[in-house]
């Protein structure tokens, strides 16, 4: 029990460092020995987790899209407001986590270090989709509002936002960013009628993943 403590400590130590230096650095620009260096760890433990820096970066990809991070986990009833906050609990991780920060980078950077893999984009389009069909059956979304393409254009337009919200402002103001997304959204999307329903600016007590920054 001893010995998988102590991996599992510098498995985790590893993916800190890596997570740091990725977040700054991007896959290209972050080395193996700078991630040596920050985790305090020899080459030989980092291969004994991990073979490459490719699956280094793949693991922390991964880890956003693990079943104790998933988004609707413990959600009863999705819908409209629900996708709502689940945006913001994205802003909130991205400030707070370098785990979720790199593993974001490394999502958009992927075309750099592998072929680009469209599951992460994918998952969040079928969650965002989950939350957008309940919402369609509680006549929460207008009847011309078509489910499928409403969850691809958020999940890109989040994407969009939260970078230019990093090079703008550190990502300072993406609460408030994504906050104005769904506040227009929210009137050309819902029926006026249902419409006094929404918090644009969230409901849900924010879950912040994993290490804090």
């Amino acid at each position: 029990m001893a010995r998988q403590e102590r991996a599992e400590h510098t498995r985790n130590a590893i993916l800190d460092a890596a997570a740091a230096k990725f977040d700054e650095y991007g896959f290209l620009g972050a080395s193996l020995s700078d991630i040596l260096a920050e985790a305090g760890v020899t080459k030989g433990a980092l291969y004994f987790h991990f073979a490459s820096k490719e699956e280094l970066a793949n693991a922390l990809i991964a880890e956003q899209f693990a079943s104790d991070h998933e988004p609707l986990a413990g959600v009863e009833r999705p819908g409209l407001q629900t996708a709502i906050d689940m945006g913001h609990e994205l802003a909130a991780n991205l400030r707070a986590n370098k785990r979720v920060r790199a593993g974001i980078r490394l999502v958009i950077e992927q075309g750099s270090f592998i072929a680009p893999a469209e599951s992460a984009y994918r998952m969040w389009i079928d969650i965002t989709r989950t939350c957008l069909l309940a919402a369609r059956e509680n006549g929460d979304l207008r009847a011309e509002v078509d489910p499928d393409d409403l969850a691809q254009h958020l999940v890109g337009a989040f994407t969009g936002l939260q970078l230019s919200s990093q090079v703008l402002t550190g990502r300072a103001d993406l609460t408030e960013r994504v906050t104005f997304m769904w506040t227009l959204l929210l009137t050309a999307i819902v029926p006026p009628r249902r419409l006094a329903r929404f918090k644009p600016e969230g409901t849900a007590s924010i879950r912040i993943a994993g290490v804090s920054a």
